[in-house]
C-alpha cells in the first residue's frame, strides 16, 4: 500500500532538481499565504462585513418606520439628513414593481451577507451590486410602490481587503522571484557538470572545465576534471604506444617484403607474401580498434546522404536502401562512416543481398542492415561485440579476421549515446540495428 502511494507521489513530483527545489520553497510560502488569507477572511473580513451590513439594514428599517409613521414633510427632512450624513439616496417609486431579473451573485460574500441580513426583515426586496461601481441599488416593496435606496458599497464592505491582498501577494511574488534566481544560480553548475560529463562520455573534446557553485558541487567538478585528465592521459599513452608498435612492426615487415621479392621460388614467395599481408591487415585492425576518435569534431550532417555516399563507393547493385529524404544527426561523421563501413563489409563478406533501412522512431534514428548470409545464433548476440571474439562457424572463414569489426562498431555507437542490437533478418541472415539519439 505504502509502496504504491510512494510510487504515485514520485510520478507526480517533478524530475528536475530546479523544479523540485522551487517546489520545496514555493509550497510552504503558498500554504502560509493561503492559511493567513483564510484566517483573515474568516475571522476579520467576514465578521466586519457582517457587522457593517447589520448596521446598514437597521438604518434601512429606521427609514421604513419613518415612512410608515411620519408626515411627508418629516420624511423629506429625514431623507435629506440621511443623504447628507450617510450618502443615502432615498426615493419612493409609486405604482412600481420589483424587477424580475435576478442580478445577485452567489459567489460574492458581499451579496450573501446582504441577502442574509435583509431576508429576516423584509418579505420582498431586490438589490443590485454590479451595475454601479461605488453604490448599491436596493429596492424594497412598500405599500403600492417601491422604496428605492442607493447607498455606498463601502457601507457593507471593508476596504482593507484590497490593501491586505496587495501586501500579502507582492511579498510572496518577490520571495518566489528571489528563490527562482537563487535556484537557477545553484542548479546551473550542476547542469554544466552534467553536460560536460555527457560530452566526455560520448568521446567529444571537452574544453578546460572550471567548477563553480556550492562547495559540494565544486568538489564534484574538481573530481570529474581529475578523472577526465587521467582518462585522456591513459588514452594518449595507449595511442602513442600502439603507434610506436605499429612503426616498429612495419619496418621489419617492409624488409621481409623486399627479401621476398628476391626469392626465386615464386610459389613460396607468394605464400609468404600472403602471410605478410595478413599480418599488416591484422595490425591495421588493432590500430583502428585502439583509435578513440577524440580528435574528430562533432557536426550536424544528413545520415541518409552519408549512407548513400558509402553505398555508392561499393558500386554493388545488390545493396538496397530504404530511407526518408533527410534525417539529420549531430555526431562525429567520420566515426559513423567507419561504423557503417564495417557493418557493410561484414554483411558483404557473408551475404550477397543487402538491405539498409533508415527511419525515425520516437526520439531515435534507427539504421538497420540486413543480409541473406548464414546468420548467427541468438546465444552469440552478446558475444560478437566483444573484442577478438570469433565464431568458429561460417562467419569466421577469413583467417585474417581478428574479430574487431563489430567491436569497433559497437564502441562507436555507444560513444554517441546509442545502442546496437542483433536479430534475425527477413532475408534469412543477420540483422544489425543501430539506434542513435537525435
Amino acid at each position: 500500500m505504502f509502496y504504491g502511494l510512494s510510487k504515485f507521489l514520485k510520478n507526480l513530483l517533478p524530475k528536475r532538481l530546479f523544479y523540485r527545489g522551487l517546489l520545496i520553497v514555493a509550497v510552504p510560502i503558498i500554504i502560509l499565504q493561503v492559511t493567513i488569507s483564510l484566517v483573515f477572511f474568516d475571522s476579520l473580513w467576514i465578521k466586519t462585513n457582517k457587522g457593517l451590513t447589520k448596521a446598514l439594514v437597521s438604518e434601512i428599517v429606521t427609514i421604513i418606520d419613518i415612512y410608515n409613521n411620519e408626515s411627508d414633510y418629516n420624511k423629506k427632512i429625514v431623507t435629506d439628513l440621511y443623504n447628507k450624513n450617510f450618502s443615502f439616496s432615498v426615493r419612493f417609486l409609486d405604482n412600481e414593481k420589483l424587477p424580475d431579473i435576478k442580478v445577485e451573485r452567489w459567489f460574492s460574500p458581499m451579496d450573501r451577507t446582504l441577502r442574509r441580513e435583509l431576508k429576516p426583515k423584509f418579505n420582498e426586496y431586490w438589490f443590485n451590486t454590479i451595475s454601479y461601481k461605488e453604490v448599491v441599488d436596493l429596492r424594497i416593496k412598500f405599500g403600492n410602490g417601491v422604496l428605492q435606496i442607493f447607498f455606498p458599497k463601502e457601507r457593507i464592505q471593508a476596504s482593507s481587503i484590497r490593501i491586505f491582498a496587495f501586501w500579502i501577494t507582492i511579498p510572496a511574488i518577490l520571495m518566489l522571484a528571489i528563490a527562482i534566481i537563487f535556484l537557477k544560480n545553484q542548479t546551473r553548475p550542476i547542469i554544466k557538470l552534467a553536460k560536460a560529463s555527457e560530452r566526455f562520455g560520448r568521446g567529444e573534446d571537452v574544453e578546460e572545465f572550471r567548477p563553480s557553485g556550492a562547495l559540494e558541487i565544486r568538489q564534484a567538478g574538481h573530481e570529474f576534471d581529475k578523472m577526465r585528465k587521467r582518462i585522456i592521459r591513459h588514452l594518449n599513452q595507449r595511442s602513442e604506444m600502439l603507434s610506436g608498435i605499429s612503426h616498429d612492426l612495419r619496418t621489419p615487415l617492409t624488409r621481409i617484403k623486399l627479401q621476398l621479392a628476391m626469392i626465386k621460388d615464386k610459389n613460396l614467395s607468394q605464400k609468404l607474401s600472403m602471410d605478410v599481408d595478413e599480418m599488416e591487415k591484422m595490425l591495421n585492425e588493432y590500430l583502428q580498434f585502439a583509435s578513440t576518435g577524440a580528435k574528430d569534431k562533432t557536426e550536424t550532417f544528413d545520415i541518409c546522404q552519408l549512407v548513400d555516399e558509402i553505398i555508392d563507393k561499393y558500386d554493388n547493385d545488390n545493396i538496397n536502401k530504404i530511407a526518408n529524404s533527410k534525417i539529420y544527426f549531430n555526431g562525429r561523421k567520420n566515426l559513423i562512416q567507419r561504423c557503417i563501413n564495417n557493418l557493410l563489409d561484414n554483411s558483404l563478406k557473408y551475404g550477397k543481398e543487402i538491405l539498409v533501412n533508415i527511419e525515425k522512431f520516437n526520439a531515435n534514428i534507427i539504421v538497420s542492415i540486413e543480409d541473406d548470409g548464414p546468420g548467427i545464433s541468438e546465444t552469440e548476440y552478446q558475444n560478437i561485440i566483444k573484442p577478438f571474439y570469433k565464431i568458429d562457424k561460417s562467419r569466421s572463414e577469413s583467417k585474417s579476421s581478428v574479430g574487431l569489426g563489430l567491436a569497433i562498431s559497437s564502441d562507436i555507437i555507444k560513444s554517441h549515446g546509442g545502442d546496437i542490437k542483433f536479430d534475425k533478418s527477413k532475408l534469412g541472415g543477420l540483422k544489425v540495428m543501430i539506434s542513435l539519439p537525435f
